[in-house]
């Protein structure tokens, strides 16, 4: 991520009216962080994922280094630092970071302070975009460096010194929708707020139960992986 103002604010703010596909990820992150009572944020953006967490019990901390949303997030009355610096050594016991790592042009230097910041046992929850023949408009409005394989991901996260828990793309039919918005879509990147609608209320449950099908084993969207810094 860079210093200047995130080109992308426009679309995060899309974003808040996709309803299902918000909650999915909602129910992962809890999911995925079972038993804590504390989490940190990771690329907080707006707070969507932050409040959301913050609703459902836990006690969150936001990463943002976005000055302008930063200050949104304070207001938002969340505990919320500009960089992982702020953040003690084997502190945490779970963070969670939603299409942020793509932003980082050094991510596993990123992937190997984030396992410093964990206490043993701890659990890091990671989404992000997938295949880079998806790479369109959108990912260079916003600042994406590159989108994922699980291979080249989880063998990051491997040198950085975590343990695999789940690996699985998600969102099957949305590689679909991804790759049409590729060759078809809008030069400036912006996403079409009723398509998202459209997409979100219709499309994405049936996108998930061709996930559960199977079809998520090979193709989706995004990748969602969860590591673990190996307890002593």
């Amino acid at each position: 991520m860079s210093d200047k103002y995130y080109s992308g604010i426009d679309n995060l703010e899309v974003l808040l009216d996709a309803v299902h596909y918000n909650q999915f990820l909602i129910n992962e992150i809890i999911k995925a962080g079972r038993g804590v009572t504390t989490a940190l944020d990771f690329g907080a953006g707006i707070g969507t994922f932050s409040t959301a967490v913050r609703n459902r019990g836990l006690n969150v901390i936001c990463i943002e280094e976005d000055e302008g949303l930063l200050d949104k997030l304070r207001e938002q009355g969340f505990e919320a630092c500009r960089s992982l610096n702020a953040i003690t050594e084997r502190s945490q016991e779970y963070i969670f970071s939603l299409n942020v790592l793509e932003h980082i042009q050094d991510d596993e230097q990123s992937l190997k302070a984030l396992f410093d910041k964990l206490k043993p046992g701890g659990r890091l929850f990671l989404y992000v975009p997938a295949f880079n023949i998806l790479f369109s408009s959108m990912d260079r409005k916003v600042g994406h460096y590159r989108r994922y394989r699980k291979s080249v991901l989880i063998q990051a996260a491997l040198r950085a010194g975590f343990t695999a828990q789940r690996v699985t793309y998600v969102d099957s039919l949305g590689f679909l929708v991804a790759l049409a918005y590729k060759l078809i879509g809008n030069k400036q990147g912006d996403i079409n707020p009723a398509a998202l609608k459209l997409y979100d209320r219709i499309l994405f449950p049936i996108s998930r139960l061709l996930d559960r099908i199977g079809i998520a084993h090979f193709l989706g969207k995004n990748l969602l992986v969860v590591v673990q810094r190996p307890a002593p």
